[in-house]
């Protein structure tokens, strides 16, 4: 399977003096070991205002971030155009919020990368009933946990998949490294996937996991893990249970992982499709995302749904 990589996320030739050499594992590997951060205000999908623009100007690129900083921003009052409900509705001040304050280096309309114009290519008609079914069962009281999304129930987190994009908060993912395996630790919901390099295949097709079952192995300096297997009930942008997808982390810099991935499911989306994450090394800590430690939301969720049902009963 092709994965599309954008040359203008490689570095640029380095002069003799200042050449970069990849780190390697005392046993020969890549070393892609570290916590690296990978917020950014540059969006998955293009934006509808932005249709035809691949790539922003600086002074466009200026203006983009700064607007979209204002709308973000959460200590925004009713003075500066939000509504008192809004304002309820945001939940958390500024201070919790970690969406990043920059468009990726290149200034990229989309972090999708293939199709073309930068959005999820359309749903199939089996994939459209998949997602209208869970619209209407979140749009009904919720009988049971079962109702709501995954991630609400805390078993997995937003958007850090896989595959993994950036998101409100949380952005942050540690790889670990030993010979034969790699572990993928996400900070959002605490995920950690664990992905086998030793050349054994995929699972049986009639066993099924929420991360799905990831194979790894190197293609040069770069990391491919091909994960199968999936359940339905993780789905992402509409997938089902038969996507495949394929990930790639490469070392471009000392500080730079750049991260693709593509998807490919045929029973969901109309094509195959790809985006391009550049991932920045930090050295601040992980920290645990104990989501249901003190959570108190899918009790009080279903006590008011409880209470809908009596009220509508009399």
């Amino acid at each position: 399977m092709a994965v599309m990589t954008l040359a203008s996320l490689a570095p640029l030739p380095a002069s003799p003096q200042d050449t970069w050499t990849p780190a390697r594992t005392p046993w020969g590997d890549p070393d892609l070991s570290g916590v690296w951060d990978f917020k950014t205000l540059t969006p998955l999908e293009r934006p509808s205002e932005l249709s035809g623009k691949d790539v922003l100007s600086d002074e466009d690129a200026a203006e983009y971030e700064r607007e979209t900083l204002r709308s973000l921003d959460k200590d925004r009052r009713t003075s500066d155009g939000l509504t008192a409900e809004q304002d309820v509705r945001n939940a958390y001040n500024q201070f919790w919020w970690d969406y990043g304050t920059k468009l990726t280096e290149d200034k990229r309309t989309s972090l999708i990368v293939d199709p073309p114009d930068g959005r999820v290519p359309p749903l199939t008609p089996e994939a459209q009933k998949r997602a209208d079914a869970r619209t209407a069962a979140l749009q009904r009281p919720a009988h049971g946990p079962e109702d709501r999304t995954v991630w609400e129930r805390c078993i997995l987190g937003l958007n850090t998949g896989p595959p993994m994009n950036p998101s409100v908060y949380n952005n942050n993912v540690h790889l670990f490294q030993i010979p034969g395996t790699v572990v993928i630790l996400t900070e959002m919901a605490h995920d950690a996937r664990v992905v086998l390099m030793d050349g054994r295949p995929h699972l049986p097709g009639d066993i099924r996991q929420w991360r799905g079952d990831s194979r790894g192995h190197w293609e040069g300096d770069t990391l491919v893990v091909d994960t199968t297997n999936f359940t339905g009930k993780t789905s992402f942008r509409g997938s089902g249970a038969e996507m495949h997808l394929v990930e790639r982390f490469t070392r471009v810099g000392a500080k730079t992982l750049l991260y693709e991935y593509t998807i490919d499911d045929p029973k969901s989306f109309e094509k195959t499709w790809s985006a391009a994450i550049p991932m920045t090394r930090t050295e601040e800590p992980m920290f645990e995302y104990a989501c249901h430690e003190g959570n108190y939301g899918m009790f009080n969720l279903l006590e008011g749904a409880r209470v809908q049902e009596r009220t509508k009963s009399k």
